[in-house]
């Protein structure tokens, strides 16, 4: 069992303190908060590796190697590829954690698989992997009013936003992650996507 292939968990974002705040940026928070709530000390840390910030954890459900793509939102498949490819991981053992236009603030779903939806780093994610059949966890940031699509997934959330929003998305999508490792998609699915 030592030897088995790893979950492989990603969360998409740009890096550098300038993007950290951002609605794009939500799949690194989510990812990061996990990986401190779950790995203890027996994540070891990040470490730099395909161009990306790493960390491994060892859960009762197997081992979990966390990966945020440090190249830019929009070539994120140019990370996610060569760690999936070193590591063995198959499409079925690969969850990734994005931001989500088409669900309102609040809203967080498992999706199986499917396409990226103009969602530019799932677009070449799928590119790098060479498919869509990987799970998604999709964070629902809202579409704007008015204004630009691109502008508004890179701002930062609103105060209040931040208070009374972003803590409850955040520990939703941290038991939605879970439980794909622990029960399985199918199930986590059906128990997760089911709530309001």
């Amino acid at each position: 069992m030592a030897d088995a292939a790893p979950w492989l968990l990603v969360g998409l974002g740009n890096p550098g303190s300038a993007y950290a705040g951002h609605r794009h940026n939500v799949g690194f928070m989510i990812v990061e908060h996990w990986v401190e709530r779950h790995g203890g000390t027996n994540a070891g840390g990040w470490r730099d590796k395909f161009n990306a910030r790493v960390a491994n954890v060892a859960t009762p459900w197997g081992r979990v190697v966390a990966l945020l793509p440090q190249t830019y939102m929009n070539r994120s498949g140019s990370s996610v590829g060569p760690a999936a490819g070193f590591f063995h991981v198959s499409p079925a053992q690969i969850v990734v954690v994005h931001d989500e236009i088409d669900f309102e603030l609040s809203r967080v779903a498992i999706k199986k698989a499917g396409g990226h939806g103009g969602h530019n780093g799932l677009r070449d994610l799928i590119v790098g992997l060479g498919t869509a059949e990987f799970a998604r966890i999709r964070v629902g940031v809202g579409r704007p009013t008015r204004g630009d699509v691109a502008d508004w997934v890179l701002s930062d959330f609103s105060a209040t936003e931040r208070a009374t929003a972003l803590p409850g998305i955040i520990a939703r999508s941290d038991d939605m992650i879970t439980a794909i490792f622990r029960d399985g998609l199918a199930a986590a699915m059906n128990t997760n996507n089911a709530k309001p």
